[in-house]
């Protein structure tokens, strides 16, 4: 190959990987104003609330993630654990205050979570005017729920969403690095609309949730969150990142499970929000290969390579040790974990970033995926079976 065409080669791979380094410094940096700001204020109104969270086998913890839920610091909520049958609940692990709603009948075409949420809904309390929804796999902080609904202060906003961070103790190499891999999105919420709800952390007034017709849109859905997203949306209204209700999840996994899992989230978000997806797959593809072909150019003795390998992986590890760093904020009570292993937030970017090309790669491929005890299938209409 002639020299000028491998020059073209190598900064057709490097330089929109660069530019899009120095584009996430920049969202980094404003999201840790916008994070700073958002976690100094204080909640106004506190309204009646019920707070959902589904229940399918046992989790890691799942006593003590339910106790948490049972002890918010927050002066009026119900808590409604659900679940298609009772024997998806495991014995000895509900709290005294939690209110019981069995979803029971079937629908093929919605998956089992959305049907159980669905199910909650219409079992709220009548006095309640928000609805706050959890998972099973989390351990909330006592202010995760006044931290959640802070910013529905605002005409703007219709939903509020938080986020996990994993925090496994002890922390084993796998479960460190699918840490490392989903902190990763954190860096796309923040200030002003953000694009989408995570299921574990979400709020919503009562009166949003029935105008936006959310139930209408989880018919024949798989995925609560992304359609409830899209509800707020369509209704003009904005989905706000609340960064005090980060949610700690203390829950371990094997290479095997966390490559399932990566894929099935993928997967969900090509279904769902084909556009996110299609944005990611594109970024990780360059920012890869922008990686390759530097340590090639260095290989063959062109300096230029490993300068740009540097300005890649440099600014990346800086981001992920600051959203490490902004997770602390949030979660003050995890100060020793933080401590003990924030720093794989640091080093770990670089392989983050190649666990995420794996996972998008391998997302692009097949139809169906499995989840908790179910096989559904992505095409339209979704159609679900018993595994």
């Amino acid at each position: 190959m002639p020299f000028y065409m491998m020059v073209l080669w190598f900064w057709f791979w490097v330089g929109p990987a660069l530019l899009s380094t120095m584009l996430s410094v920049f969202r980094e940096r404003r999201r840790a104003v916008y994070v700073r700001s958002r976690l100094a204020k204080k909640p106004g109104k506190l309204p009646p609330a019920t707070v959902i969270v589904p229940v399918k086998g046992e989790d890691e913890g799942l006593k003590e993630n339910l106790a948490a839920l049972a002890s918010l610091d927050y002066p009026d909520y119900e808590l409604l654990i659900v679940a298609h049958s009772a024997q998806d609940i495991p014995k000895g692990v509900l709290p005294v205050r939690a209110r019981v709603v069995l979803a029971q009948g079937d629908d093929p075409d919605t998956s089992e979570k959305v049907r159980n949420l669905a199910a909650a809904v219409h079992a709220a309390r009548h006095r309640s005017e928000l609805f706050a929804f959890a998972d099973s796999d989390e351990r909330v902080p006592r202010g995760w729920l006044q931290a959640l609904i802070t910013p529905l202060a605002e005409e703007s906003v219709g939903a509020c969403t938080g986020y996990r961070w994993f925090v496994p103790q002890p922390g084993t190499f796998w479960s460190l690095g699918r840490a490392v891999w989903d902190a990763m999105t954190t860096g796309l919420m923040g200030p002003g609309d953000n694009q989408f709800a995570w299921g574990g952390a979400i709020a919503i007034r009562k009166e949003t949730f029935i105008q936006a017709g959310v139930l209408k849109r989880w018919k024949d859905a798989i995925t609560d969150d992304y359609r409830l997203a899209d509800a707020v949306h369509a209704a003009g209204l904005a989905v706000a990142y609340a960064p005090g209700a980060l949610v700690p999840t203390p829950e371990h996994i094997s290479a095997r499970r966390m490559l399932a899992w990566m894929r099935r989230q993928m997967m969900l978000t090509r279904a769902y929000h084909p556009r996110l997806w299609w944005a990611a797959l594109v970024a990780h593809i360059f920012y890869c290969g922008a990686m390759v072909a530097s340590l090639a150019a260095a290989c063959l003795g062109i300096g230029v390579g490993w300068w740009t390998l540097a300005a890649q992986l440099v600014p990346g590890m800086i981001v992920g040790g600051h959203r490490a760093a902004m997770a602390r904020l949030a979660l003050p009570e995890y100060a020793a974990w933080f401590r003990r292993y924030g720093w794989v937030h640091t080093v770990g970017n670089p392989l983050g970033t190649w666990l995420w090309l794996t996972a998008l790669l391998s997302s692009a491929f097949g139809s169906t995926i499995e989840w908790r005890g179910y096989r559904y299938s992505l095409k339209k209409p979704a159609r679900a079976d018993r595994v």
